[in-house]
């Protein structure tokens, strides 16, 4: 299936309700499962990996399939490692490539029992799930935050708690601090300073529980409003204070001209300014963005050099070759200057009469490029569906602001 993508020919006004969180609501599901809630979880996302985790947790079975869902497999297979009995958890063909060793031996060494059942490495695995002894394991701060994440969500069942020591540089420091801040929410005591994080053995109390909207997927809108000529968006149910690291995503934008301003409970979007003529970041700390404002820079001709780029190879797809791919055949050509970066310089190469933007069974790489639409007249996403891993209704979103989106 592919869709067409017709941009409008108006400037944009609306008020779009965004997905709820998926990265709060997977943690607050863990938690809960952990702790054996018994709340249930307000405004909790609609979307594919938020139901895999759902079904995967109430299932009353010991076979899991989570899919393309990265952050399930992950958050999974620390929770099963610590609850008493056999399970197998596999996924999809792109998921048995997607290496998961660094969390799989980190939990081994805390007394887990889990193996490989296919090749050495990745998934599909074999877990005799046990209470962890824990203890004190080192770990690069430069691996995915999810592994990390994984691990902190359950230390409070472990006997001897956890001491967790982040070697070298730690990327996606938000999302182990949303993970953290969130555990003190539901009354887990937990201590950082430097590099080192320390659980005790506590047990989480867990009472009702509502889940903020996604700063993720507000950051196509914001690439919307960078596109448009002019824009007024509101956007309820974001919060100003946030647990979501990619809530920078008001201020990364502000040199693309958008201003947020906060009102009635959420935010509103509006062109104010002259976007820069060169663009550099570090999204370390916002990988999730990344794709965005690839695209966002390159549709408004703004030579960029990002950074903290690494974990993208890792994700749903590799998304640094993805994006040099996609970008391409819209005559791009973007590099990457050394590990961890992406850049483009202006440099251009023929671009294709008619592209087709390849999705890679990656939910990001079809919004961040739907929007090119509107310097382009019209876009073609491949496989437009992907959407569903975490924003579900946003082909029904850009109707509502005036796009045609045609199947063909």
């Amino acid at each position: 299936m592919r869709y067409k993508i017709t941009a409008p020919q108006h400037d944009l006004s609306a008020e779009i309700i965004l997905p709820a969180s998926k990265s709060i609501s997977n943690r607050a599901l863990i938690m809960g499962a952990v702790g054996h809630s018994h709340h249930s979880i307000r405004n909790l996302a609609k979307c594919d990996d938020t139901d895999v985790l759902v079904r995967a947790l109430t299932s009353g079975s010991n076979h899991f399939d989570v899919g393309a869902a990265g952050t399930s497999m992950r958050f999974m297979t620390a929770y099963l490692a610590s609850r008493p009995g056999d399970w197998h958890i596999t996924g999809s063909e792109r998921m048995k490539h997607r290496p998961i060793a660094v969390l799989v031996d980190a939990l081994n060494a805390l007394g887990a029992e889990i193996t490989y059942a296919g090749e050495e490495g990745f998934p599909p695995l074999n877990i005799h799930g046990t209470e962890l002894k824990g203890g004190h394991i080192a770990l690069d701060g430069g691996v995915s935050s999810q592994f990390i994440s994984a691990i902190l969500m359950v230390a409070p069942s472990m006997k001897e708690g956890l001491t967790l020591e982040l070697k070298g540089n730690i990327v996606s420091v938000p999302y182990i601090r949303m993970t953290l801040g969130m555990m003190a929410e539901m009354g887990i005591q937990t201590e950082w300073k430097e590099n080192i994080i320390r659980v005790a053995p506590q047990s989480y109390r867990i009472g009702a529980y509502e889940v903020e909207a996604d700063w993720s997927a507000s950051s196509y809108w914001y690439e919307m409003a960078a596109l448009s000529r002019q824009s007024s968006i509101y956007l309820p149910y974001l919060r100003e204070v946030s647990f979501q690291g990619d809530s920078a995503v008001r201020a990364i934008f502000e040199p693309l001209g958008i201003s947020t301003q906060f009102e009635r409970g959420g935010v509103t979007l509006m062109k104010k300014n002259k976007p820069v003529e060169r663009f550099r970041y570090d999204f370390v700390g916002q990988p999730d963005l990344a794709q965005t404002l690839v695209v966002t820079c390159c549709a408004l001709e703004i030579p960029f050099e990002f950074s903290g780029v690494q974990s993208l190879k890792i994700k749903e797809t590799d998304r640094i070759a993805a994006l040099k791919n996609e970008c391409a055949k819209f005559g791009y050509l973007l590099t990457e200057p050394q590990e961890g970066m992406l850049a483009w310089s202006g440099e251009r190469c023929a671009a294709e009469d008619q592209p087709v933007v390849a999705t890679y069974e990656d939910h990001r790489m079809a919004m961040a490029f739907a929007p090119m639409a509107m310097v382009r007249g019209i876009v073609v996403i491949d496989h437009p569906m992907v959407v569903t891993k975490s924003y579900p209704e946003f082909w029904e979103h850009l109707k509502q602001v005036g796009f045609e989106v045609t199947e063909i």
